[in-house]
This record gives C-alpha cells, sequence and structure tokens, in this order.
C-alpha cells in the first residue's frame, strides 16, 4: 500500500508542492496551482540556494560552465536533503553531496571535489568560532615548551593543485599540501606547504610534544641522515610559522 494514500489531504498536497520544487521535470505541478504562480515559486527557491553556491564555489562554478554548473546544482537542489534550516550551512552540505551521494559523469573534471573542498574550507575558516582552549605565552620557547596551534586552521592534503585550477589552464595531478589559517586581522591565508611541514604540523596538533619532540619524530620518519640539520632548520620554521599567525606561542604553566 502506498503510504503518500494513508496521509490527509493537505500533507499530499504538501509533499506534491515540494517535489514538483525540487524537481518540476519529474514531478507534475500540484492541480490547482495556477503555471505562473507555481514558477515563481521553483525560481525564488531554486535561485536563492543557487545564490549561496555561487558565493561560496566560484572558481567551481567558472570551470564547469553555466551547462555543467547547472545540472550539478539541480542534482543537488533535488536530491539532498539537508541537515540544517540555515542557508550559511548550504555550502557545508553541498560538500556532503558531493561526498557521499553524487557519481560524477566522466566528463566532469576528475578534480572537481578537491577543488570544491578548497573553495569550501575558506567559509568554514572564515566563520569558526574556535579559540585556544589554554593560557598562551605569546614568547614562549618553541622548541623546548610544547607548541600552541592557532585553533582557526587546515592543514590539507590534496592529489591536484588546487589552488592553480582555472578555467582553460591545463591541471595534472600532483600531491599538494595547502596551509589555511584565519590570523589575527580575521583574514583568511592560503599558502602552499611542504610535506615537512604539513607532518609537523599534524604532530603539534596532539598539543602533548614540544617543538623539539615533534621535529625529532619527523626526523626518524625521514631517516635523514642529519638530524640536527632537521632541529635546526625546524627551530627556523616554527619561529616562521609564529610570525606569520599559525602557531601562536606555547603552554602557559
Amino acid at each position: 500500500m502506498n503510504k503518500s494514500s494513508e496521509l490527509p489531504d493537505f500533507q499530499r498536497y504538501q509533499f506534491e508542492f515540494t517535489a514538483h520544487i525540487r524537481d518540476p521535470k519529474r514531478h507534475p505541478r500540484p492541480a490547482g496551482v495556477e503555471a505562473r504562480r507555481m514558477k515563481i515559486y521553483n525560481e525564488l527557491l531554486y535561485n536563492n540556494v543557487e545564490s549561496f553556491l555561487l558565493a561560496c564555489f566560484p572558481v567551481l562554478r567558472k570551470i564547469l560552465g553555466v551547462r555543467k554548473w547547472t545540472k550539478l546544482a539541480r542534482a543537488f537542489f533535488s536530491t539532498h536533503r539537508s541537515h540544517t534550516p540555515y542557508f550559511r550551512q548550504i555550502p557545508d552540505e553541498f560538500i556532503q553531496f558531493l561526498q557521499n551521494e553524487w557519481t560524477p559523469p566522466d566528463d566532469y573534471p576528475p578534480y572537481l571535489l578537491a577543488l570544491a573542498h578548497y573553495e569550501w574550507i575558506e567559509l568554514v575558516l572564515s566563520v569558526s568560532n574556535r579559540n585556544a582552549d589554554c593560557q598562551v605565552d605569546a614568547a614562549g620557547d618553541l622548541m623546548n615548551g610544547v607548541p600552541v596551534l592557532n585553533p582557526v586552521l587546515a592543514n590539507l592534503r590534496y592529489d591536484w593543485p588546487v589552488h592553480r585550477i582555472a578555467p582553460r589552464r591545463k591541471v595534472l595531478p600532483a600531491e599538494t599540501y595547502l596551509l589555511v589559517f584565519r590570523d589575527a586581522a580575521d583574514r583568511v591565508a592560503f599558502t602552499e606547504i611542504n610535506a615537512f611541514t604539513a607532518r609537523l604540523l599534524s604532530l603539534l596538533e596532539s598539543e602533548t610534544q614540544s617543538g623539539r619532540a615533534a621535529l625529532n619524530q619527523v626526523a626518524v620518519e625521514s631517516r635523514h641522515p642529519d638530524p640536527a640539520l632537521i632541529l635546526q632548520a625546524g627551530a627556523t620554521l616554527l619561529e616562521d610559522l609564529r610570525a606569520r599567525g599559525v602557531i601562536l606561542g606555547t603552554y602557559r604553566i
């Protein structure tokens, strides 16, 4: 038995109404609704959702072009069931859709998800309300103390150079490490880093190791023939990261 037939008439009408708004081509317009008025609802809601996507994913939109972008945005609008009532979180839902629900056609770029994630992370960090949950000594000894990372930070690895993707530019796969963080002026900064820096930051995220201990671990893992050189270069790197706002200081005891 069709469950929809068990619903009150007004609820079945609501389901028909919203199904048509989501996908007018697959679901007929409910009886008794003027086509002109229904079109206003369809365009208003879709355009509203798309405007939030366009604000977050401008490069992706340029790469795909009008036809492919519209097809993708329509697929999201018609099939995804959002778990938030906030318009600001529509890009978050779009990323969930790309990661878990959408199978890209062969004519879409293979780096689509990586590029979308890269564009989305700027929004995530720009609205983050995370703060350091400890007392910080801004001038602390980064080698012997425990460094405190900026709480609004993303240490990212992609299989594509997402920060170089642009229309009509040939892109080849390449292991890419990017550091994204919000500085003291509330600006979101992007910078390319190497595997060494990425690994060091991942170790410091545990908030349990001194800078020296983390660098020693990197030296062991990399089997570097001169660990002292790693410590020397690493000490300079830690100070540079502090100057840029990636490291706030050390835990104040």
